[in-house]
C-alpha cells in the first residue's frame, strides 16, 4: 500500500510556523493540534529560521 503525500499550502505552512514561533509552544504539541507530523512541522520551522 503506497503512502499518500499530503500537500499543504504556503499559507498553512506559514501559519503553523507562526504558531510555534510566536506562542513558544513545542513543535509536537502544535503538530498534534494541526493533525500533521511533528517532523514535518520541525522542518518548516527550521527552514523559516534559516530564511
Amino acid at each position: 500500500m503506497a503512502d499518500k503525500r499530503r500537500k499543504f499550502t504556503a499559507e498553512f505552512r506559514k501559519g503553523a510556523v507562526r504558531i510555534v514561533t510566536e506562542t513558544g509552544k513545542p513543535v509536537p504539541e502544535v503538530a498534534k493540534d494541526l493533525g500533521i507530523s511533528a517532523t514535518t512541522l520541525a522542518s518548516w520551522v527550521s527552514r523559516a529560521k534559516r530564511a
